[in-house]
């Protein structure tokens, strides 16, 4: 699953290619890989999910599988904070997390732009800075969606500040039926599209990133943080965001 974030993240940070043609548009994506940081132990945070009860319902644990062992230190959550050292995301970190017995199932991302020094406005925001930061969302599944959160003033008098989002929700725009991602694999696959398709070295700059980390962590013997089933996943993932002033989006009441 990781590597399927990567995969989505090199799309999303490559540089523009020299033509639509399968091969250009790999060749950035695997410099984008190639350019990212080592990634540091301490940047990662690893969990796994355990019992819990709601509702009357109670939820097992990932150990109460009867083919995973009582004292097994597989993780079924990872998170971290990844960097990219070219010019264009030089100082930009780049958060992402995958998991299992979440909260909801889905698959975004979430561009969270910088506050302004010296913002005039701060007064009028109060203490919730989070809600101070203008942010693009790009919605891949489900419910496709692309949406602006913005800080706009409200209408009338005086000077109170609120927060609007501008939606383009697909589903609700046209009218026909949105393929899911396997049935555009499948046709890519009859049609030959090799454009979304990862390429061998794409697919070994993606490991050499991870792989390391991995060894580490199997080498350490880290024990990965207990979650509730059905929850947004550890409390490290929340410092490891709050480290890099980043606020993951699950977290927003309005979603």
């Amino acid at each position: 699953m990781q590597n399927h974030l990567l995969q989505i993240l090199a799309l999303f940070a490559m540089e523009t290619p020299v033509s639509l043609d399968a091969e250009d548009i790999r060749n950035e994506k695997v410099k984008v890989l190639r350019s990212m940081r080592p990634l540091r132990l301490e940047d990662v945070v690893i969990g796994q999910y355990k019992s819990h009860s709601k509702g009357g319902v109670t939820y097992p644990s990932y150990t109460d599988d009867k083919t995973v062992p009582k004292d097994s230190l597989t993780p079924t959550f990872a998170a971290a904070a990844l960097f990219i050292d070219n010019a264009r995301w030089d100082g930009v970190p780049f958060l992402m997390k995958a998991g299992k017995a979440l909260h909801n199932k889905g698959a975004e991302i979430r561009v969270q732009f910088r506050h302004v020094p010296g913002n005039l406005y701060n007064r009028n925001f109060g203490t919730d800075l989070d809600r101070a930061t203008n942010e693009l969302v790009i919605r891949v599944q489900p419910d496709e969606a692309i949406f602006l959160k913005i800080n706009n003033k409200v209408p009338g008098l005086g000077m109170r500040l609120d927060r609007s989002n501008l939606n383009l929700h697909y589903a609700a725009r046209y009218s026909k039926e949105i393929p899911d991602a396997y049935e555009r694999l499948l046709l890519d696959a009859i049609e030959g599209e090799r454009r979304l398709f990862i390429r061998s070295d794409e697919l070994d700059a993606a490991w050499a990133l991870f792989t390391p980390v991995l060894k580490e962590l199997e080498e350490k013997k880290i024990i990965p943080e207990s979650y509730p089933y059905g929850s947004r996943g550890p409390v490290g993932a929340h410092y490891l965001a709050a480290r890099y002033n980043v606020r993951w989006g699950d977290l927003d009441i309005e979603q």
